[in-house]
């Protein structure tokens, strides 16, 4: 009964807000498609996902959708017709809620013979802009951003195509260099459906699983700082052959001032890469109770999403699957609990099938709540979002039917990013819809909270400082938020950390952790603000 009472709606609640779904009035008309008349197979049914990125430097947060395409390996021959007409898609933010699509122009529709699935954006090469890189079944692909509105494909000249079946790609500086490193993660080896053709596999209602195929190893590409990658890989210590990576995230998660990597792998366990601090990883998920989830079961985990949920500063982990999901909290440094059932996550999510999960302040109480896109794995049968609040004693509220008509309605939902497109201050969500348009809802307030956005650039180039890490001091309590790109499953979201402050008109104090391991605080910072904080230069 407990359980059951802590996911009813909290009706006296006047601060939640309302989510509205603005798709059509954005002007998004990109609709994803898996390449083919119909889904029949794991690559089809495993994306879609997108980016958000400030491609231009205006300010204001654009979005790159990736697509599915006529592949030999993926589709049928019924499918032919496709071929050749379906492209990714740039859609650039005009700052009064609408959006235009920029493709043609900028030059990033994608590969014609590789299946996209995720995007990640970074400034690799240090000029001032982000590039893009976009993950498929195939061969990957790295866009440099020429600064001028357009993109120039290096792929083979950087070496980082990293053949197979990309999911994710999280941007970091493993080894301490000041240069951004690429880790991308790949899923499995694909057979090209022979598995299912030949009758070795039968079964009437679905398609073989991820069991049914050998992983893939993820590969960790080094910045030569020349414009060209080397993979070491294997001199890292990363060499996972086995592996079915389905995301990762790239975050210092035992807080010792170096990255670390969390890659999330379908019905085996998880590896948690701590690096020592030299640029070397050993896996120590078992270790630190987060290799498995739902009581130590192998479960088909989706792209974690790191973030401080019950504010002690150190960084917990969600991981949406195809059961409960699974939330494991850090007690402490190196030493993860997995609260799945007592939080009532596993209530929430036990009806529905989980991918991309996010957990944001979405009221600017000074806790984050949790959104989870949700769909059918095997069929376009659709499911509604998860959306719930959570209470800072250690329960999810349930919030969809208090939050919108957006919660009415259901879709096949894959990879979600979070966004303030609009620079109001609160996150909006944009949930990416397997063969559909994806739905940009958003966040309508009532904003009865205060908030801080911070924003740590590099002095250099004027960036934001993928690494650092800012926490936030406000009345009572104390929030730590990672800058990170690639946080979810197969998107890269907002980097601008966001904070709720409650009735706090302004923060106590300010800290940024910089990625070289200095400090900077700033004392009184106004609330409700978006506030650039560029790095003091190094001595």
């Amino acid at each position: 009964m407990l359980l059951l009472a802590a996911t009813l709606p909290a009706a006296a609640d006047t601060t939640w807000p309302t989510f509205t779904d603005i798709t059509d009035a954005a002007g998004i008309t990109f609709k994803h498609s898996v390449g083919d008349l119909d889904l029949s197979n794991i690559v089809e049914a495993t994306g879609p996902g997108c980016c958000i990125l400030d491609y231009d430097n205006d300010g204001l947060q654009d979005i790159y959708f990736v697509n599915g395409r006529w592949h030999p390996d993926v589709s049928d021959n019924r499918g032919r017709s496709l071929k050749g007409r379906l492209k990714n898609a740039l859609y650039r933010n005009n700052g009064d809620g609408t959006f235009s699509d920029v493709t043609e122009r900028a030059g990033v529709t994608g590969r014609d013979d590789a299946y996209g699935m995720a995007a990640s954006a970074a400034d690799f090469d240090d000029d001032g802009d982000l590039d893009l890189y976009v993950c498929n079944y195939g061969r990957s692909l790295l866009y440099r951003n020429n600064g001028d509105g357009t993109f120039t494909d290096i792929t083979e000249a950087s070496g980082v195509a990293s053949p197979g079946w990309a999911l994710a790609a999280p941007w970091l500086d493993y080894n301490g260099d000041g240069r951004l490193d690429l880790f991308v993660v790949h899923y499995l080896e694909y057979d090209k459906g022979e598995f299912q053709r030949t009758g070795a596999y039968y079964k009437a209602d679905n398609f073989p699983g991820p069991l049914s195929y050998p992983g893939e190893p993820d590969r960790l590409y080094r910045n030569n700082g020349d414009g060209t990658f080397t993979d070491v890989t294997q001199e890292t210590g990363l060499l996972e052959p086995t592996g079915r990576g389905m995301g990762a995230v790239a975050a210092d998660l035992d807080g010792d001032g170096d990255t670390d990597l969390y890659v999330t792998n379908d019905a085996m366990a998880n590896n948690l890469w701590v690096n020592d601090g030299h640029g070397r990883f050993t896996d120590m998920a078992t270790e630190t109770g987060t290799a498995f989830g739902e009581g130590g079961q192998g479960v088909s985990s989706m792209g974690p999403f790191v973030a401080d949920v019950d504010r002690n500063g150190l960084l917990d982990i969600l991981v949406p699957d195809m059961g409960y999901s699974s939330l494991m909290l850090q007690a402490r440094p190196g030493f993860f609990t997995d609260v799945t059932a007592q939080s009532g996550l596993a209530l929430l999510c036990g009806q529905y099938t989980g991918w991309g999960g996010l957990l944001n302040d979405f009221d600017h109480d000074g806790y984050v709540d949790l959104f989870i896109a949700n769909g059918d794995p095997h069929h376009l049968y659709v499911e509604e979002a998860t959306l719930a609040r959570y209470d800072g004693k250690g329960r999810f509220i349930d919030m969809a039917r208090e939050s919108g008509e957006f919660f009415d309605h259901k879709h096949v939902g894959r990879g979600a990013a979070f966004v303030d497109f609009d620079n109001d201050g609160d996150l909006d969500v944009l949930m990416n819809v397997i063969a559909d348009q994806p739905r940009l809802v958003r966040n309508d307030g009532p904003r009865r909270h205060h908030w801080l956005t911070i924003v740590p650039v590099r002095s250099d180039t004027g960036m934001v400082a993928l690494g650092s890490t800012v926490t936030v001091r406000a009345g009572s309590r104390t929030m730590l938020h990672s800058v990170l790109g690639v946080n979810g499953y197969l998107v890269s979201s907002d980097s601008r950390p966001n904070f709720g402050l409650g009735a706090a008109g302004f923060a106590e104090s300010v800290e940024i952790r910089w990625p070289d391991g200095r400090s900077q605080v700033l004392t009184d910072v106004k609330a409700d603000q978006i506030l650039k904080v560029t790095a003091a230069p190094k001595p």
